[in-house]
């Protein structure tokens, strides 16, 4: 494939399966032109509506619409990437001696913490959260904060807990917890609003460091072919981070931002430029709630029992029934989309019974989405096709913790997880995400786990569950496109919409399923503009 330059006439590609995801048969030319699509189809045909144009032979590589992220924290990324690393780690041992190496190479100013991020307790022997003693062999007198990879819970060490202001007296907060030893005294594990009050009090990276960081994520979307991100749960901070970068024109791809309902509710209506169209590839979306926690973590809200503790444990809600309804009221009030974290069922219930509550069996116009819904149920499903309430699977669980869900789950519900056949059966637009930063936003990898549902032992979950590779592509191209209500500009390759493109080393279509990790990303384009080319 021949070096790709900015666009500035007419382009025609060539050489190549051209997927548009309109249907799966491969076309063989396609037409670029100012950053949209002028047209699809034969060789023969484009090359004389294209007369004397620039021409990219794609030597047998696939061209496809560039990848759509359906659910993900962009800014949270950036600021993971000040953090220190703590992803795979296997030991205690490994944790603090990971810490220790980034307290030595980034010393923080006065008053400054040490953040690490991407700790998974089932990689840990007994599958036991670190605790204040661990983090106090980092340091004594330097606060430390480390997150669990999926953002919901983590541990601090003693002068983090001091600098928070919290003993044993303090209670657990509604829809948090504070680990205690058997002596009621501080384990320093944290989870859910527990520990979110904890990640607000560590004082931010500086804003040079922070913006430096951001745009390093960024590209680290546009490698794995991502041309629109979201920045799933906006805040004041967040948004201003977000609007100093499009302010500056720094943003190659379009980002999506869903506002913080619950703390920020008034933020959207405060920010006109950016709440219609995109000003310098910026939006906001609409609204985003949490109610409830992880199934890895076993903070997800169940409506039956967790496997291997008292037999009584589901998890737990974040909001009651009523402070539901007033959200979702509110999201309606003001005609605007709202995306809600459900790992539960019980979560899932709560919030479609909200909308039934505020609509009956109407349809929503405003195509509310269940992020996550890792044990959503038939049942549900049924329920959510009226409402045209749409499901964003994490699908790579299926891989990443389909072990782990076996083991709290049983069989049964581990095997149901993601259910995207079932979302297809009932009538439910599906689509597939990677919720970064708990794991890279790699649409590749998640595009296999949808065809393949295997874990890491080798377990298939669920095969009746399996997608068709050109199933699991609409989750991340036509289907994210609807999500966003940006069908008619995005997720397929057609004549009038945008020339996002991504170009992969082969066509998935041509690939066995089990093959598909092979797939790389080789350039992706936004607007006609080539943002990415892998040297």
């Amino acid at each position: 494939m021949s070096r790709l330059r900015e666009n500035t006439t007419k382009t025609l590609y060539f050489g190549g399966p051209i997927l548009t995801m309109e249907d799966p048969v491969p076309r063989h030319a396609l037409l670029e032109q100012g950053g949209k699509i002028l047209a699809v189809g034969s060789l023969e045909e484009l090359t004389v509506l294209a007369g004397d144009c620039r021409q990219v032979d794609l030597q047998g590589h696939c061209l496809l619409p560039g990848f759509i992220d359906p659910h993900s924290h962009f800014t949270t990324l950036g600021t993971a990437l000040t953090s220190c690393d703590l992803t795979g780690s296997a030991s205690p041992g490994e944790i603090v001696d990971r810490l220790r190496r980034f307290l030595q190479q980034h010393p923080p100013a006065d008053g400054g913490w040490v953040v690490g991020f991407g700790y998974d307790n089932n990689l840990l022997p007994g599958a036991a959260h670190p605790t204040r003693q661990l983090l106090d062999q980092v340091s004594y007198t330097v606060p430390v904060l480390i997150s669990h990879a999926s953002g919901h819970m983590g541990a601090a060490n003693s002068a983090a807990l001091a600098a928070m202001g919290l003993t044993a007296a303090t209670p657990d907060p509604e829809g948090g917890l504070y680990g205690r030893t058997a002596d009621g005294q501080l384990s320093g594990y944290m989870e859910e609003r527990a520990f979110t009050a904890a990640g607000a009090a560590v004082p931010p990276p500086a804003a040079d460091l922070l913006v430096g960081s951001l745009l390093r994520g960024q590209e680290i979307y546009l490698q794995n072919g991502i041309t629109t991100a979201q920045d799933g749960m906006t805040g004041q901070k967040e948004l201003a981070l977000l609007r100093l970068l499009a302010e500056r024109q720094q943003l190659k791809l379009d980002v999506v931002g869903y506002v913080d309902l619950a703390n920020f509710p008034d933020l959207l209506a405060q920010t006109p430029a950016y709440s219609g169209g995109y000003r310098h590839h910026l939006r906001l979306g609409g609204y985003k709630i949490f109610l409830d926690g992880s199934p890895q973590g076993r903070t997800a809200w169940l409506s039956a029992p967790y496997l291997g503790g008292d037999g009584h444990y589901c998890g737990y809600p974040i909001h009651t029934d009523e402070q539901v309804r007033r959200l979702v009221q509110k999201s309606l009030d003001d005609g605007r989309q709202l995306l809600c974290h459900c790992n539960g069922d019980a979560a899932s219930q709560q919030y479609i019974e909200a909308f039934q509550a505020v609509l009956g069996q109407k349809s929503c116009p405003t195509r509310p989405v269940m992020i996550h819904a890792q044990t959503v149920r038939d049942d549900q499903l049924a329920q959510m096709a009226p409402l045209g309430m749409i499901a964003s699977f994490f699908t790579a669980h299926t891989y990443y913790w389909g072990d782990v869900h076996l083991k709290n789950l049983g069989p049964a519900r581990a095997g149901h997880i993601t259910p995207a056949v079932s979302a297809i059966e009932n009538g439910v637009v599906y689509t597939f995400h990677q919720d970064t930063p708990v794991l890279p936003p790699d649409m590749i990898d998640t595009l296999w786990c949808a065809v393949n549902r295997t874990t890491r032992a080798g377990v298939v979950l669920g095969p009746d569950q399996k997608l068709s590779t050109y199933q699991a592509l609409e989750g991340i191209t036509k289907n994210a496109a609807y999500q966003y209500f940006e069908e008619r500009q995005k997720g397929t390759l057609a004549p009038g919409k945008l020339a996002d493109m991504v170009i992969l080393s082969q066509d998935p279509l041509q690939l066995p399923g089990d093959e598909l990790r092979r797939l790389q990303v080789l350039a992706t384009c936004k607007e006609g503009r080539w943002v990415y080319q892998k040297h």
